[in-house]
């Protein structure tokens, strides 16, 4: 596969923003996320392309994602959540994103956070941000991750509550995706307990980025710079198989997925 944006007309809003020249005046990509490392992972690609194009990207983090280790003892939250803040610092500069924002809530605890403060920070962020296009987590969450499926939740109900200006995609995954990968995501524990991982046609995505080149080797450096978490993967599935995983990026229009019952945010 070539490197770059693919995807037929409903790829129009992403080929504008990530076309050379760049516009006159720039659009701008706003992604919102749960944890450090979750933009790296569904949409460096993506930022790394907007931002070559000339355009704006601007990032929001839900949580600092302390609790984001299976040794608490040496990395109890207050000393691994700075740790997170400078990763992610330097995995955005990576792809050359400088615009960041923490929404300031607990890893882990986003479930219990109350439902019209947390829309209401994601509304102020779209009007003060006027993306064109906002990437984020799907209903399932990806991963099944309440954290993640939350957010999802909050930045569906800001969208719709703030007009539905921009377009709003959901990351997602493919059955190319599913067919490499599926057995190795099955051995890592990728997906919770309960979690049905979702799975779009190619022909129903919003876009589709296929990360190869020098597009992949940013990814890469991105990935790498949450190094607390990316490292120990890395180290597992060796260094081709680890940069392959989630080469290619995927999102679905929000108005195009249905939700299953009983997995609202």
């Amino acid at each position: 596969m070539s490197e770059g944006v693919r995807g037929g007309a409903a790829a129009d809003t992403l080929a504008l923003m990530t076309s050379a020249p760049p516009l006159l005046r720039p659009r701008t990509l706003l992604g919102v996320w749960a944890h450090p490392d979750d933009e790296a992972y569904l949409s460096a690609g993506l930022m790394a392309q907007t931002r070559q194009a000339g355009h704006r990207v601007v990032v929001a983090t839900a949580t600092r994602g302390e609790l984001g280790t299976e040794d608490p003892e040496r990395w109890p939250p207050g000393r691994l959540g700075p740790l997170r803040e400078v990763e992610l610092r330097d995995s955005l500069a990576a792809v050359d994103v400088h615009e960041h924002h923490w929404l300031g809530h607990r890893d882990g605890e986003l479930p219990r956070v109350p439902t019209d403060e947390a829309v209401a920070q994601v509304e102020a962020l779209l009007d003060a941000v006027r993306p064109a296009v906002v990437v984020t987590f799907g209903p399932d969450g990806m991963t099944g991750h309440d954290d993640h499926r939350t957010v999802s939740g909050w930045v569906t109900r800001a969208w719709q509550r703030t007009g539905r200006r921009s377009a709003l995609w959901y990351a997602t995954l493919t059955p190319e995706f599913h067919a490499t990968w599926g057995e190795l995501n099955q051995r890592l524990g990728v997906w919770y307990d309960g979690a049905v991982p979702p799975e779009t046609p190619r022909d129903r995505l919003a876009a589709e980025v296929v990360c190869a080149g020098e597009l992949l080797d940013r990814k890469h450096r991105a990935l790498r710079a949450h190094a607390s978490q990316t490292r120990p993967l890395e180290e597992l599935l060796g260094t081709e198989d680890f940069r392959s995983w989630f080469a290619v990026e995927a999102f679905v229009a929000a108005g195009s997925v249905v939700e299953a019952p009983g997995r609202s945010g």
